[in-house]
């Protein structure tokens, strides 16, 4: 599977304002031209639900509400988004947080701070089907 970042749904869920925008930023930069947000873990699934397609959920794990590893065991639980991309996208940098969030089954884990020169690339990485596991 290999998906364009001009052809490109992302859904990011992430309570903290600026890391949105520089997420949305850089998403812009690789041309990404769809870009959902939701600001808390509570009813990502019923948002996700009323968007027709969603190629990539970058998920915060540290969420008001319920926390990144709820919401993707609700997502994962839904027919619609088995498949779905989830990337982790997380301040929580160790090893131990990398391995919980690979058996939590998670597609792949960025961390923050989000790197400007880095992120295009990991993004499109995904978007082409490769597994981006980085602390």
């Amino acid at each position: 599977m290999s998906i364009q970042p001009k052809d490109a749904t992302i859904l990011v869920v992430e309570d903290n304002v600026q890391n949105f925008v520089l997420i949305t930023r850089l998403l812009a930069y690789l041309g990404v031209k769809r870009c959902e947000w939701k600001a808390s873990g509570w009813q990502v699934l019923e948002f996700a639900e009323t968007l027709p397609h969603i190629d990539l959920i970058l998920m915060d794990i540290f969420l008001p509400e319920e926390d990144g590893y709820q919401v993707l065991g609700k997502l994962r639980a839904h027919p619609r988004f088995k498949e779905t991309l989830i990337v982790a996208v997380t301040a929580d940098v160790s090893m131990d947080n990398l391995e919980h969030a690979r058996r939590a089954a998670f597609d792949g884990f960025i961390g923050k701070p989000i790197d400007a020169d880095r992120f295009p690339n990991q993004i499109r990485s995904i978007l082409q089907g490769e597994q981006v596991w980085e602390l």
